[in-house]
């Protein structure tokens, strides 16, 4: 996507107008102890506070709240693991448009009871067998449904942009964005945002290094694919980046870093321990590359933790193998 910075960071200005008095202000977290141990001033940009548990809110309501009557009256489609989803469906309530959600079957049980409770129509599907953008085509054209999808989506990644826009309108200039990256959505409308402010702010985006083809494509210039990644990370198990995210990645974003299970489970665990925090593994991947040492902090550092729908299950498994 070619379109000057100046007329995408006002997208994501815009997306800002549109989500004012109906997404949250979410809450922005420091540590004295987390600060000493990095070396660096952290702020922690909390969107697991936002409506329905996570940042996807934002892109939803900004894309859905654009569509026409028409398009409303026949309803929207989207694929998602769960957190989009359950934007998707609530968005969908607010604004009386019918959603149908593909999500896989192994979505966790928390997300999928939420995105029902919302009322959306779910499709399970078997991600060994069928891809979920082809179900969801496939509903599209028998219904006439508009397609919302996670992150490749102009209107969809501003509104998730709005989280960096909202992060540095809290706490003045950055020298260093950390942005967990699926599909690139958050990632690329972050990064409009934060050089849209800041020419100078470096934006890196984090994944798990079982689902690193945003990483090899980012420094390969080719878009690279991961298919069902076995990481805990379920946000991020997208199969790769998207037609518009890509280049923006490319254009926008300093730099990508991979980070270990374990580091995803230890971010976990020292957020919930030590800052009382419950954030989703793929939530707490920007602190994993801190906390590991994969990135290096300095100044003035902000961290997306993108959200925190996690089960109980998963949960419990990670913090049993407390190492703090």
């Amino acid at each position: 996507m070619d379109e000057p910075l100046e007329e995408l960071f006002k997208r994501v200005r815009d997306a800002a107008g549109r989500l004012s008095g109906v997404a949250h202000v979410t809450p922005v977290m420091t540590s004295r102890t987390l600060n000493e141990c990095l070396g660096a001033e952290v702020f922690l940009k909390c969107e697991s506070f936002q409506r329905v548990g996570a940042f996807k809110f934002r892109g939803a309501y900004n894309a859905m709240a654009q569509l026409s009557a028409e398009e409303r009256r026949r309803g929207v489609v989207t694929f998602s693991s769960g957190n989009h989803a359950q934007a998707v469906a609530l968005v969908g309530r607010l604004l009386g448009i019918a959603a149908c959600v593909v999500m896989p079957a192994d979505a966790p049980v928390i997300k999928r009871e939420a995105t029902a409770a919302y009322g959306a129509k779910i499709i399970l599907y078997d991600p060994a067998v069928r891809s979920r953008e082809e179900i969801a085509q496939e509903l599209q054209q028998q219904h006439g449904y508009t397609m919302i999808p996670p992150f490749d989506h102009i209107d969809v990644l501003c509104g998730q942009g709005t989280a960096a826009l909202e992060l540095c309108g809290q706490v003045g200039e950055l020298d260093l964005l950390l942005v967990p990256c699926g599909g690139g959505g958050l990632l690329s409308g972050c990064a409009i945002a934060a050089k849209g402010l800041n020419a100078r702010c470096r934006v890196i985006g984090v994944e798990p290094e079982a689902a690193d083809d945003a990483t090899r494509s980012f420094y390969s210039g080719r878009l690279q694919t991961v298919l069902n990644p076995p990481t805990i990370a379920d946000g991020t198990r997208t199969p790769s980046l998207g037609k518009l995210t890509f280049p923006l990645v490319r254009r926008f974003v300093d730099a990508m870093q991979t980070v270990s299970e374990e580091a995803i489970r230890e971010a976990v665990r020292v957020l919930f321990y030590r800052l009382k925090l419950v954030v989703e593994p793929s939530g707490a991947l920007g602190l994993a590359a801190l906390l590991s040492g994969r990135t290096q902090g300095r100044g003035r550092v902000g961290v997306i933790l993108s959200g925190g729908n996690i089960d109980g299950p998963t949960m419990r498994e990670i913090l049993l193998q407390r190492n703090i």
